[in-house]
């Protein structure tokens, strides 16, 4: 089993919520999802999303036992920090709220992937050089599935680069509403997932 735990693009906003935010299956377009499109690559794989639509990170670490350790998964894909960017809440912190996850991971014996934080169009100046220093953080916490500073095992993705515009890392390169992937930028996030997935589920 495999958990998706993060914010609005890992639930898959705005085409779809997850089974979280509309109990028991989710509603929407299904292919508005990075977990979908796991799915369909593998089959043999039950791939919960645990998105929410607006968590910060410290919302977001607040359902870990509920989300993560209650379902015992192999892997835990965490995708965090963009609404704390958002609101302005500072690098220091979103580090701090993403170290203590990968360390509860750890202590569960749960290998973590961790996602980049996606780029949204209206974000400024400021806020893309918090986002670029958060995730410079999360690729140094792991890259190759080492074990990193927090004391579990992580593999960095950087899911960023799977959905920015190429001719501007800072903005989307294609979105409903600017905010948020499209559905092909959802299926570019799992396929961009889906070898650290692989390899940290062993």
């Amino acid at each position: 089993m495999i958990v998706c735990l993060g914010d609005s693009t890992t639930a898959g906003t705005p085409l779809f919520k997850s089974p979280v935010e509309a109990p028991p299956h989710g509603a929407g377009d299904e292919r508005s999802q990075f977990a979908y499109w796991l799915r369909k690559a593998r089959p043999d794989w039950t791939v919960l999303n645990h998105g929410v639509n607006g968590e910060r990170s410290d919302e977001i670490a607040a359902r870990f036992d509920r989300d993560v350790l209650a379902h015992a998964p192999r892997v835990v894909v965490i995708i965090a920090g963009v609404n704390d960017v958002y609101q302005g809440r500072s690098v220091d912190y979103v580090t701090t709220q993403l170290g203590a996850i990968y360390a509860r991971a750890a202590r569960a014996g749960i290998p973590v992937v961790a996602g980049s934080i996606v780029p949204y169009n209206t974000a400024t100046p400021e806020q893309n050089a918090r986002m670029r220093e958060i995730n410079e953080w999360i690729r140094s916490t792991g890259t190759t599935g080492t074990t990193g500073t927090t004391g579990t095992r992580v593999w960095f993705v950087d899911t960023r680069s799977a959905v920015a515009d190429p001719a501007d890392a800072d903005l989307l390169r294609a979105s409903p509403d600017g905010l948020h992937p499209d559905i092909d930028g959802y299926r570019r996030m799992a396929e961009a997932l889906l070898p650290a997935i692989a390899a940290a589920a062993g």
